[in-house]
């Protein structure tokens, strides 16, 4: 009788699949789940809602200056890192009183969202989305910094990828179950139901407890000791380390094409004649799949290439998919073109999800979580948001679908460049808060 030897592959299977199984990147997945829904009710399935009302394209485009509360919420972080929920806190934990709190408000302002009517009047609606929007860049504070503080470093890339997971399962099932109820059902019962997706992060939360690695503040401040501890701090922090700055160019350039095209697919799905039930399946269904296979390989790659090289090559994916919908402009109403396009563009993303998040995790220090991580990650969209909000219908009715996507490529590689230029000078690992671990 011989022993098996521990390289067979299937125990080399078993020990790569294992950690995806450990608690804390299951609940990252839950966490993603309920991080990933509200930005959809704002974002393709209202796009999918107003074009039906017969709103026009700038109107529509504009709709997008609303996701520019989830880059500004590095200002009211915080609040959410440093406040204590009275007496809910005492009892569970202040990051678990936290995702009660928020997940309520992001229910109600859904609901609120579903409740209005855009062809009677515009003014609700705005206020609905910006009030879903707030919400939904405040539960997004405490849960990643409910992730970051769960997960191990050793975790890191792993329960990176299981938060992309979650955060594409929670936006893509909320927006089909939209989708498809609101066909039979109406709008207001489909998004009344959809708020029950803020729930998977309340019962990780539950089930995890307090995050092990979260610092608790010392004695309440007052006064400018408090505003230094809460907000000057962090932002020193970040900004006092070698190459912070460059960081922050990359992080601020390296998503702008993917931001502006990405915000404004459903516009030329509607304009090339896709049903809802076509949407539904190709864009949220498929995409899905896609998205769960680029997030898969985008662990091989960041666990064969390292953080750095992967990084590297999701930019290079990301940039190239958007050819892919110039392509699908050109050939007009394709069940394949839109396959291809969409599978491709979920697949890079799914990919640049693990790397790119992983490092934007790894530049927190773990005493300034929550501010850290939603400065930085407000920083990687605010500039396209801006573009989609404030030119992006008007740049489409002024040179068309397929000029507009060429240029979104374009606008993707000033992120590379600098990338690049970080990798060859060593710069990467300047802004970590401590010395990295081997990559």
């Amino acid at each position: 009788m011989t022993l098996e030897s521990p390289t067979a592959p299937e125990n080399r299977f078993l020990a790569a699949i294992r950690p995806y199984f450990e608690p804390a990147p299951l609940a990252a997945l839950a966490l993603g789940i309920s991080s990933g829904f509200p930005f959809a009710m704002i974002a393709s399935t209202l796009t999918t809602r107003l074009a039906e009302a017969g709103i026009d394209k700038k109107s529509v485009t504009a709709f997008t200056l609303a996701f520019t509360l989830y880059n500004f919420k590095f200002l009211w972080a915080p609040l959410i890192e440093r406040g204590r929920v009275p007496f809910f806190a005492n009892a569970v934990g202040q990051r678990r009183a936290w995702l009660v709190v928020i997940a309520i408000l992001v229910m109600a302002a859904v609901s609120w969202l579903g409740l209005v009517d855009p062809a009677a009047g515009l003014g609700p609606v705005v206020a609905a989305t910006l009030a879903v929007a707030f919400a939904g860049a405040s539960y997004d504070i405490v849960i990643d910094a409910f992730r970051i503080e769960s997960l191990t470093p050793a975790q890191l890339g792993v329960g990176s990828g299981m938060s992309q997971y979650g955060w594409r399962i929670g936006s893509s099932a909320a927006g089909a179950t939209v989708l498809l109820l609101a066909e039979h059902q109406g709008w207001s019962i489909a998004y009344v139901t959809a708020s029950l997706f803020a729930l998977p992060a309340v019962i990780a939360g539950w089930l995890i407890g307090e995050p092990v690695r979260h610092i608790v503040a010392g004695p309440a401040k007052r006064g400018w000791a408090a505003v230094h501890e809460a907000v000057i701090a962090p932002l020193a922090d970040f900004l006092g380390r070698d190459g912070a700055w460059l960081a922050l160019a990359f992080i601020l350039f390296h998503k702008i094409g993917d931001t502006v095209a990405n915000l404004t697919f459903r516009l030329l799905f509607n304009d090339l004649g896709f049903t809802k039930a076509e949407i539904a399946f190709y864009d949220v269904e498929l995409g899905l799949v896609a998205f769960v296979v680029g997030v898969f390989v985008g662990g091989i790659i960041y666990s064969r290439l390292g953080m750095k090289r992967a990084v590297l090559v999701s930019l290079i994916g990301m940039a190239v998919s958007n050819i892919s919908f110039a392509a699908l402009a050109a050939a007009g109403h394709s069940n394949l073109g839109m396959a291809s396009a969409i599978g491709f563009e979920n697949f890079t993303s799914g990919i640049g999800g693990v790397a790119v998040v992983a490092y934007l995790s790894a530049l927190c220090n773990l005493r300034f979580t929550a501010t850290q991580f939603a400065l930085l990650s407000a920083a990687s969209s605010i500039v396209g948001r801006f573009i989609s909000g404030t030119t992006a219908g008007a740049l489409i009715e002024a040179i068309g679908y397929v000029d507009f996507y060429l240029l979104t490529t374009v606008l993707a590689l000033p992120g590379i460049a600098i990338f690049l230029y970080m990798l060859r000078a060593g710069l990467v690992d300047d802004a970590l808060p401590q010395a990295p671990a081997p990559d």
